[in-house]
């Protein structure tokens, strides 16, 4: 399945049929499309000679109405465009009674949901899924329906739709049949009440006279009167709305009328990452998860989820394209149901929205488990900061023809065994100190023994840490229902994982261990259950790492920034403020904290001075990774090479923030107009023109246009907080901080060596300037007592002697501070988050050892 964060660059296109149904070699071909903007004319390009379109067509976003009336037509004596006024063409005559209401009603709703559908027809990716259609009351008797065609809040799902055409007063064969001039009014009006109640305007593209009628007129006053009016056919374009102005203040009357609108997703989200070493069947899992099928023993639950040709040849995930190939899938649980694509109707991630609305959404990233793809691990553990790890690791025997890893011969042999590759995996996780599970991949293959010595590993090392290690089974397979969360397996994780977890108040206390068999359905369900019940953190806030009051630079909202995709704006997106609305580029990650709404300002950086500083910092011997490729961390020779070519500091490189309008926002592919902290989504963007710039493109000459090249990873999206606004006072960009390490092996590293680093989304290049050893707090206390110097001084012969098992104590509390500068660009970097520093170029190890530290100190 696609990627939440794969856009459509082609999206589909809204045609006219006027254009379809001319001779294409007397006339061009004329499209509309999100991108293009609407079709102008001229009176003799209108279709005079035009006699009748092609047939409607059964999909897509072109309807043919005959006419859109609230009441039965009027009864015609002739009408020029057709044979005889009967059939499809002529209504029965009006009755005397009035219509009851609700039969206007119902048509004016059935009328508003075939809109809908025809909208949705040209979305990039439409959905099945249920909307809350909010029709408008109709007065009692046909009164004036003017006041309701004012466009009220964009009915979510829309935001990305290119619109629908309504030819009005054709048939369904494509033959002009026309209507008159009141009643094509009239039509009109209601489909403006219709496109209204959706959050969508309407457009009048073409008006055609196509014959003439003549009736008897038996209205009071003009009792058998015969009238003769023209004919007429018109073609109107239905486009959503979103004006932001428009969209807010009917999102502020429907919240305090209690309407129910998709404002913000409510459902719980847990976030997931899974890790583990190539060939130990993550994706495998994942798909079988995904997907609700059991594998076929040769991958074929992971077909769906690969993206290249040479992953399906080779069965390794990489990241070998400017789309990430990492996959991420969506699972919705509700009670004990499961909702993904084994569900009827369930064919996006929409439809897993609605499904489990009042339940919880878990969403799974994937990650590449090849050494040469290990930075995807690092950015799924450090950079997405997920609620759980699974770490999957394969039952397998460790015998060189089954698990040795070989890269290409350009890189050599790495010979690193799959079960050291998973230890490393391990080591990692619990040095980041986050919640983890461990899934025993592939366990109908293995032998007993060798599962024996895999787990008393990995139990030897959770030990170590403090954190107590459940071996969790389950007697049942998971053959025959894999759409329900077995109540077995849903209490056995309740006595063995929730309630310790909830006794300790700690989720790192308890590391639950499960046998899973993507072919067998072994371990499926409580795979299954975990998902459904592991506890999720706090909502996060922005005084999570450091208090407020000791980093007033906080901003109100932060959003980190992981892929960046190139849109245009939508013709349908009329933005109040200023901006170029030449591009409109869409960036996707996470709401670290606060919250995010349609319309809301913001800014977003840092972006370097000079963009060749960044191009010029890639190694010759790798392509530009862009936005998904992954390449092995270069090796230290090769950063002292790029130092020595560019010796100019991210301190010197001056940055800067650009301001910016959200004018789209998607939670988990649904669209919403509000994100709120912690939920993972997507969020289109229009830049403000700089002060003078717009008004004077010369003002500063010389200077390069933002381009959508210069947005990158590890940027971030925020909202000044107010105290910022007051003061005056901006993001801090980094150019360089300081670290601090409670283990001793970071005074390993050498001053002036160059490492890797991973803080948040961001991953630079960094040299080491200072490694400083911080003496414990309480030594220099105790040194400091009067007693002690009392009890000393009294025997001068005492001599002062620190046993072997003292000294290890001293060092293993010791505290070593280590200050680090951007060799490439600034960055913002929150203070106190965690950062994580690996060395590169040793073709022997995994690329995982890393040192794991926190942010104390921010250098601009």
């Amino acid at each position: 399945m696609a990627s939440i964060f794969t856009f459509d660059h082609d999206p589909p296109r809204v045609n006219s049929p006027w254009q379809t149904s001319q001779d294409s070699a007397k006339r061009p071909r004329v499209e509309r499309s999100v991108s293009t903007g609407a079709i102008v004319e001229s009176d003799q390009l209108s279709g005079a000679h035009l006699e009748r379109l092609e047939a409607e067509p059964q999909d897509g976003p072109i309807e043919y109405k005959l006419h859109l009336l609230l009441r039965p037509r009027r009864r015609y004596n002739n009408m020029s465009t057709v044979s005889k006024v009967s059939g499809s063409q002529q209504s029965r005559p009006m009755r005397e009674a009035k219509q009851p209401s609700q039969t206007r009603q119902n048509r004016l709703h059935h009328l508003t949901t075939q809109l809908l559908w025809r909208l949705q027809q040209s979305s990039p990716n439409h959905s099945t899924a249920r909307r809350d259609l909010v029709i408008p009351k109709l007065p009692e008797d046909i009164a004036d329906l003017t006041a309701l065609e004012k466009p009220g809040q964009l009915l979510p799902g829309l935001e990305e739709s290119n619109g629908a055409l309504y030819e009005i007063g054709v048939a369904d064969d494509g033959t002009f049949i026309g209507l008159t001039k009141d009643e094509m009014d009239e039509s009109m009006t209601t489909l403006k009440v219709m496109a209204a109640s959706l959050g969508c305007r309407v457009e009048v593209q073409r008006m055609k006279a196509v014959g003439t009628c003549e009736w008897v007129d038996n209205t009071s006053g003009s009792r058998g009167t015969v009238q003769v009016a023209d004919l007429w056919v018109a073609e109107a374009l239905i486009m959503p709305v979103l004006n932001l102005e428009i969209n807010r203040n009917s999102q502020r009357a429907n919240q305090s009328n209690a309407t129910p609108r998709r404002g913000a997703s409510i459902t719980e989200q847990l976030r997931v990452s899974l890790i583990g070493p190539t060939t130990s069947g993550k994706t495998t899992l994942l798909g079988t998860l995904s997907n609700g099928t059991l594998d076929n023993g040769r991958g074929s639950s992971r077909i769906n989820l690969l993206r290249h040709r040479h992953e399906v040849a080779s069965g390794q995930t990489s990241v070998a394209d400017v789309l990430a190939s990492i996959a991420q899938e969506l699972i919705g649980y509700e009670g004990r149901r499961i909702f993904n694509y084994n569900i009827d109707n369930i064919n996006e991630w929409p439809d897993i929205h609605d499904r489990a609305e009042k339940g919880r959404l878990a969403f799974l990233l994937d990650s590449a488990g090849h050494p040469r793809y290990q930075r995807t691990t690092l950015r799924a553990l450090v950079g997405w900061a997920p609620h759980w790890t699974f770490l999957c690791i394969p039952n397998e025997d460790g015998t060189p023809a089954s698990s040795i890893h070989s890269l290409s011969s350009v890189d050599g042999a790495l010979g690193i065994v799959s079960i050291d590759l998973a230890m490393a995996h391990l080591d990692l996780c619990l040095k980041l100190a986050i919640p983890l599970a461990i899934l025993i991949t592939k366990s109908e293959l293995g032998q007993m023994a060798t599962l024996k010595e895999h787990l008393a590993t990995v139990f030897t090392k959770v030990k170590a840490m403090g954190r107590t290690p459940k071996l969790l089974t389950s007697p049942a397979r998971d053959e025959c229902n894999l759409t329900e969360v077995p109540s077995n397996d849903l209490q056995k994780i309740r006595d063995e994982v929730l309630n310790p977890i909830a006794k300790s108040g700690d989720s790192l206390s308890i590391v639950p261990v499960i046998l899973t068999s993507a072919v067998k359905g072994i371990g499926i369900g409580l795979t299954h259950a975990l998902l459904r019940s592991l506890p999720t953190p706090p909502i996060p806030t922005a005084r999570d790492f450091v208090p407020l009051s000791l980093n007033p630079e906080q901003p109100a909202a932060l959003f980190h920034i992981d892929e960046v995709f190139d849109m245009s704006l939508s013709r349908a997106q009329t933005v109040t403020a200023s901006g170029s609305g030449e591009s409109a580029p869409v960036v996707t990650g996470y709401l670290r904290f606060g919250k995010l709404s349609i319309g809301d300002k913001v800014v977003l950086g840092p972006f370097p001075g000079d963009q060749e500083d960044t191009d010029a910092l890639m190694p010759n011997d790798h392509p530009p990774p862009g936005y998904g490729l992954s390449i092995p961390h270069p090796s230290s020779a090769e950063f002292a090479r790029l130092s020595s070519r560019h010796t100019l500091s991210a301190s010197k490189i001056e940055g800067e923030w650009r301001r910016a309008t959200i004018v789209n926002i998607r939670d988990l592919r649904l669209p919403v107009q509000t994100i709120e902290a912690g939920q993972a989504g997507s969020i289109q963007l229009v830049f403000d023109e700089p002060a003078g710039e717009a008004s004077n493109p010369d003002a500063v000459p010389g200077k390069p246009k933002l381009s959508v090249g210069s947005l990158r990873k590890g940027q971030v999206l925020a909202v000044p907080s107010q105290h910022m606004v007051d003061t005056g006072l901006s993001l801090q960009a980094a150019s360089s901080l300081i670290a601090s390490f409670k283990s001793s092996d970071v005074k390993s590293l050498a001053v002036n060596s160059l490492l890797n680093a991973y803080v948040g989304m961001v991953r630079a290049a960094v040299r080491v300037l200072r490694v400083t050893r911080q003496r414990p707090e309480f030594n220099t206390q105790n040194s400091s007592t009067e007693d002690d110097e009392y009890m000393f001084g009294m025997n001068d012969h005492v001599e002062l002697e620190c046993t072997k098992s003292e000294a290890d104590l001293d060092e293993y509390q010791a505290e070593y501070h280590v200050s680090l500068e951007l060799l490439n660009n600034r960055e913002w970097i929150e203070l106190g988050s965690q950062i994580v520093l690996v060395e590169g170029g040793f073709r022997d190890r995994s690329g995982l050892e890393g040192y794991v530290g926190n942010v104390i100190e921010i250098v601009e």
